[in-house]
């Protein structure tokens, strides 16, 4: 079904790898097409997680080059909309979305890693925005990656277009876990099982919702949260859960 994917369903797992390994899963347009639809395939699906994962030495070299080369202004502009397109498709997704992360994440392969809710990396992975260093600079993939590490760390890696290895970017926040490379298989699944825990309808509010309000000043933050938890309390995994918690039973989760 997709020529730089692979697409694969494991119980209520989706696994979405990208397969252009000779090319450093590097992101054309076409790819990010694929991806795009294989996002929102599997955001329409009764899947509860996703996981993104990278075939070959590296997860993801970002922008593809050579695709960028050929175009004018015009043809920059949609690719960097598809692009767009794909980490808000990521965010929208009612399920859980876990990065797998090994080997080298660069510019918008760091920008995918920054928009996925979780992110476990093994010990061989490093993170950098490396067109401070070069000649286009890396300004989509700051956008996600400044709401994960904060403004200083954001700036060096901007600026310098160093690479930081795992436990660093495990410091900053840009994952949640560094695991040997042998057990990230293990290591994601365990995750992605406490993360898709209880009622899906719930979690998936709860996602949508926390995104909404993230950069809001505080007021507005707080305006978008009241309503939405309030009106969340009256959905049927609520109020089995609150009726679950008083009869100290077990939930049985309707949805």
């Amino acid at each position: 079904m997709y020529e730089h994917l692979l697409v694969t369903r494991d119980g209520d797992t989706v696994r979405i790898t990208m397969n252009r390994p000779a090319r450093r899963n590097s992101l054309s347009f076409d790819h990010l097409t694929e991806l795009l639809a294989a996002f929102r395939e599997a955001a329409s699906g009764d899947a509860t997680g996703i996981v993104l994962a990278g075939e070959g030495p590296v997860f993801s070299a970002g922008h593809d080059f050579g695709d960028v080369a050929e175009r004018d202004l015009t043809g920059v502009r949609e690719l960097l909309a598809r692009c767009t397109d794909v980490m808000r498709a990521i965010q929208s997704a009612p399920q859980v979305v876990v990065a797998r992360v090994h080997g080298l994440a660069t510019a918008a392969g760091c920008q995918l890693v920054a928009s996925c809710d979780l992110a476990v990396a093994g010990e061989s992975a490093g993170f950098a925005l490396p067109g401070g260093k070069g000649g286009w600079f890396c300004h989509t993939p700051a956008v996600p990656v400044a709401r994960s590490v904060g403004r200083k760390r954001l700036m060096e890696l901007v600026l310098t277009g160093d690479t930081v290895d795992a436990a660093t970017a495990l410091d900053w926040g840009l994952v949640n876990r560094v695991v040997p490379d042998g057990d990230l298989d293990d290591a994601v699944n365990a995750l992605l099982v406490r993360a898709t825990r209880g009622s899906r309808a719930s979690k998936a509010i709860g996602k949508q919702t926390v995104y909404a309000q993230l950069d809001r000043p505080e007021v507005d933050a707080y305006a978008i949260a009241l309503e939405v938890m309030a009106s969340a309390s009256q959905l049927p995994g609520a109020r089995e859960g609150m009726a679950a918690f008083l009869e100290k039973r077990r939930p049985q989760w309707p949805d």
